[in-house]
């Protein structure tokens, strides 16, 4: 038994202290994705504690996963973990079992490992189980473990580091864009490949019935046993009956457009030479700090650049006090497809035609060299 517990609380404390440093290397990743959530469920008004929710959670689960392992406090941690399994087994199960209308699934991943190795919502609820029924049984048999160190004070030391670490680490991937970069728009990637449905796509297979009136009358008919033309058409329902593999692209509305609305993607990504992108999600938080603004100024003054936001009326109120980047070309971009290129507000890429060169947070503008 006391060798099976030891197993159990080692295996558990690594896979939480792993599943935080994943998320905590791009909290914001989790952030999205609670958002997602909440949209899921007719929540509103929480989006702007996602990001204080997601640093709060994957801290916890690197704090636990340490406190699991030395055997600190096993009673409050042993709660917690129950706790905080539940939750998560609950959040997997549905975000397995949701479906959209046509009956595609609502979630393509749940965030559990973040963007680095995302899992399909069934394996996350898989993986929860099997958590679930480890964490009972350290719950049950948590007056069994013993503290790693038999000082109290080594053990304090322990949990302060991993505190201390689990914030340090999360503010540093904020200020500096994440350690490492598992999105689509890292460095080194081309995105018009990107952009493009892959090669070994197998689309999602739906079958279609259609609703005829005559008469007053409705009914349901197959593509195969339509109706003559004394039916009226009404409506069409298209049911998913077999999913597809590997049918969508890795970049997905990334389409850079005109205040007009003339889309000019393919012709940016297509020019030759260098340029730079300034990515902007919005601006609702974002002061006018004159350095980083004197920096993307001078950058702009010597070399070509194009900002890209999903509110440009806002861009030009923020950039009309400085001289050059008044006069900028700034393009529109879907939200979404913005948040993932740019995990810092604002990000900085150098590119070569389509290929993503370098990219730098608004804290790192001092070292771009052109």
């Amino acid at each position: 038994m006391k060798v099976l517990l030891i197993i159990i609380r080692w295996f558990v404390g690594i896979l939480f202290i792993f599943s935080g440093l994943v998320k905590a290397n791009d909290p914001l990743g989790l952030s999205y994705k609670m958002q997602e959530f909440f949209e899921a469920w007719g929540v509103q008004g929480f989006h702007q504690y996602t990001l204080t929710m997601s640093i709060l959670m994957n801290a916890f689960e690197i704090i636990a996963g340490v406190a699991v392992i030395i055997g600190w406090r096993m009673k409050l941690f042993s709660w917690l973990l129950l706790l905080l399994i539940i939750f998560f087994t609950f959040l997997t199960g549905y975000a397995w079992l949701a479906t959209n209308a046509d009956g595609s699934a609502k979630f393509a991943s749940c965030g559990c490992f973040g963007d680095c190795l995302p899992l399909t919502p069934k394996q996350s609820f898989i993986k929860d189980l099997i958590l679930f029924v480890l964490i009972d049984f350290i719950f049950i048999f948590h007056t069994r473990i013993k503290p790693l160190f038999t000082s109290n004070v080594f053990n304090v030391l322990a949990i302060t580091l991993a505190v201390l670490f689990s914030f340090g680490f999360q503010w540093y991937t904020l200020t500096y864009l994440p350690v490492v970069d598992c999105l689509p728009f890292k460095k080194g990637n081309n995105l018009i490949e990107l952009r493009k449905m892959p090669a070994d796509a197998v689309p999602d297979k739906y079958e279609y019935k259609f609703i005829y009136e005559k008469d007053g009358k409705a009914q349901e008919f197959s593509m195969k046993n339509l109706p003559d033309s004394t039916w009226k058409f009404v409506d069409r329902k298209q049911t998913l009956i077999a999913k597809g593999k590997n049918n969508e692209p890795k970049i997905k509305d990334f389409e850079l457009k005109t205040i007009n609305g003339e889309d000019l993607s393919e012709n940016i990504l297509q020019q030759n030479g260098t340029y730079y992108i300034l990515f902007i999600k919005s601006f609702d938080d974002l002061k006018f700090d004159v350095q980083w603004v004197k920096e993307v100024s001078a950058l702009a003054s010597k070399q070509k650049l194009i900002i890209v936001t999903s509110v440009p009326e806002s861009a030009k109120a923020f950039f009309a006090t400085d001289a050059v980047l008044k006069e900028t070309n700034i393009l529109i971009c879907d939200v979404t497809a913005i948040k993932t290129a740019a995990r810092a507000i604002p990000t900085l890429f150098k590119m070569n035609g389509p290929v993503v060169i370098d990219k730098w947070s608004a804290a790192d503008f001092n070292k771009v060299i052109y």
